[in-house]
């Protein structure tokens, strides 16, 4: 029986490259190249016909921005999920969407197998393969990285060269890089050093550097309604008109660009630079709303909540019970996160410039050092003495202790 691949296509180095290479070592094998639109600003009439002109029968484009936005995105925004402390997940967030639709067009075209073009050594390869299990079980999985003979993208390009194939990056510039309307990803070149610099001047896309950021300050309004974010500056927007402004603001302001070194699946650590420019200012006020909202025992449970779910999603185990049900207690936590924030963007910094809401539990009258009709500051001398009673017994055994000796 022929077979009938779907690969995971975006038209970068390493997919252009699978492409001959499936037609090459599956003899008669139909590839349909399936590239899921989650926000690459690519021309993707140009991808479809490149795809075919390599060698796939057919190709596949799917817009998946809005869904990634509301489906995954903002759920992740109302849960406050950070890796590590820094990494905002858009390459986590976006496989198992990107996955779940590659299993979607499989399933319609009768596919044998699923393939992708993530390494073995990478993150990707965990999320994607997780996701086809959790759908399409039944389907064979095609990891060209992990059984092939070529072993850098130098190797990819004197491939594609032998083969009349031109190459999509230049050796200079051949950063390995994902992106979509959250988020772009940079590694390679002198990011594999931790001790180098990034040269920034060749890596920003979606940013400047804060040096060359504008010497006066930008304030925003950002309204949310449980969670999710709805308006800016007074005006109401659907996600990506909403998300695409987000990141021009947070992008001429040098806002949320990262360099770190991660802890990957796989056990060894790795170093990047993300750009996240309105995904920063989005988390920064989503946070700001939720000081005013949340009460301090669910904002500490809420923390414990949040960094489990990073951790699920970076390992690409979004289609769970337990990451369905920690979502699921996140967004109970969202029922009053309503009102406005005000920020102030200045040279890569974000800055609180006041926040509203009908649920806030901030009280003025209690918060006041002035003596207030709702508080009686003697209370707090029988509640410091029942908070500290196990503290008081404790220092009364000890010392009867020391003068028994």
């Amino acid at each position: 029986m022929t077979e009938k691949i779907v690969l995971a296509y975006s038209g970068g180095l390493d997919t252009t490259v699978i492409i001959p290479w499936l037609k090459e070592n599956y003899t008669g094998a139909e590839v349909i190249a399936c590239c899921v639109d989650v926000g690459q600003c690519e021309n993707y009439g140009e991808i479809e016909e490149k795809a075919v002109r390599t060698g796939a029968a057919k190709a596949v484009i799917i817009n998946a921005r809005e869904e990634f936005l509301t489906d995954y995105i903002f759920p992740m925004t109302k849960a406050n999920v950070i890796y590590e402390d820094k990494y905002l997940l858009g390459t986590a967030a976006a496989r198992p969407l990107i996955a779940k639709k590659l299993v979607d067009v499989a399933l319609a075209e009768n596919a044998t197998a699923i393939c992708h073009g993530a390494t073995g050594k990478g993150n990707d390869q965990i999320r994607f393969e997780l996701t086809f299990k959790a759908f399409a079980p039944q389907l064979k999985i095609i990891a060209p990285w992990r059984i092939w003979s070529l072993t850098s993208r130098e190797d990819c390009m004197e491939f594609l060269k032998a083969r009349g194939i031109e190459a999509p990056a230049k050796k200079d510039q051949s950063y390995s890089r994902d992106q979509n309307i959250w988020h772009i990803s940079h590694e390679g070149l002198e990011l594999e050093d931790p001790a180098t610099a990034p040269n920034y001047e060749h890596i920003l896309q979606l940013s400047v550097s804060p040096e060359t950021a504008p010497d006066a300050p930008e304030y925003l309004e950002l309204e949310f309604e449980k969670g999710v974010p709805v308006k800016l500056d007074g005006k109401a927007l659907p996600p990506v008109e909403l998300m695409d402004s987000l990141n021009q603001i947070g992008g001429r302001n040098g806002i949320g660009i990262a360099d770190m070194v991660e802890n990957r699946v796989v056990g060894m650590k790795s170093r990047g630079v993300y750009e996240t420019p309105g995904g920063s200012v989005l988390y920064y006020a989503h946070r700001e709303l939720e000081r005013l909202c949340l009460d301090r025992k669910t904002t500490a449970f809420r923390g414990i909540i949040s960094q489990k779910l990073s951790e699920i999603i970076y390992e690409g185990e979004w289609f769970t019970p337990l990451c369905e049900s920690l979502f699921a207690f996140a967004d109970k936590t969202q029922e009053h996160v309503t009102g406005t924030v005000k920020l102030k963007l200045y040279k890569g910094n974000i800055i609180p410039n006041g926040a509203t809401s009908p649920y806030s539990l901030y009280d003025e009258n209690l918060a006041s050092f002035a003596t207030g009709e709702s508080y009686d500051h003697k209370d707090a001398e029988g509640f410091i003495n029942l908070l500290g009673l196990p503290i008081a017994v404790r220092s009364q055994v000890i010392n009867k202790g020391k003068k028994d000796e």
